[in-house]
């Protein structure tokens, strides 16, 4: 995956008037969420708050990419865990973050490409890409920046499914029955299936 560099600032206030303030400021409220546990048993997270023109560079991308995240002096490398935007105005409003380590994996969504002219493409049919993402778990240095996916053979009718792929080092965590692609019929196979029955 890529890796992109940004420093934040630790935040004080957290309530919605703070927030409010900030984002007038031009900073956006983040939290970084790592293994450092409360009393309760749930994760602690660090306040703090990021240049919203810093954030889009990685936000507004088709790119992954793992963080290096300097707060306040204190690296950390993280990847977005999600992101919360504005209903109407579609601004950002508020970042949570996952810290990451070499030895421990992570599940990520990882965008699919697909690669090759599908046999049923030639055959008039429609390749049609269904999930634009697939979730992964490895450690974070063996996640690849695309998964590609070959369709030269996919004919009309057929589909590729999350199970029927595989790739070195990467577990599927998205369930094995969902379609990845598929190729769909269209005036023109149909027309071209009917005159080789004709013919035939």
């Amino acid at each position: 995956m890529k890796e992109i560099a940004v420093k934040g600032q630790k935040r004080t206030e957290t309530g919605k008037k703070a927030t409010k303030l900030m984002r007038k400021e031009g900073l956006v409220p983040c939290n970084l969420y790592g293994l450092k546990r409360g009393e309760n048993g749930l994760p602690e997270a660090v306040a703090f708050a990021i240049p919203a023109a810093d954030l889009r560079k990685v936000i507004y991308t088709p790119h992954i990419y793992v963080l290096n995240l300097n707060i306040d002096g204190a690296e950390h490398k993280a990847i977005i865990k999600e992101l919360q935007f504005h209903p109407v105005t579609d601004a950002l409003l508020h970042v949570d973050f996952l810290e990451i380590h070499e030895d421990k994996p992570i599940t990520i969504g990882i965008p699919v490409k697909l690669n090759g002219l599908a046999q049923g493409v030639r055959d008039g049919g429609r390749l049609a890409l269904i999930v634009r993402k697939v979730n992964v778990t490895a450690k974070y240095q063996d996640i690849p920046e695309t998964l590609d996916i070959d369709v030269t053979n996919l004919l009309i009718g057929k589909s590729i499914k999350v199970g029927e792929l595989s790739f070195p080092g990467l577990e599927m965590a998205t369930s094995k029955e969902v379609v990845v692609c598929t190729i769909k019929a269209t005036r023109k196979s149909n027309a071209a299936a009917q005159a080789t029955e004709e013919d035939a």
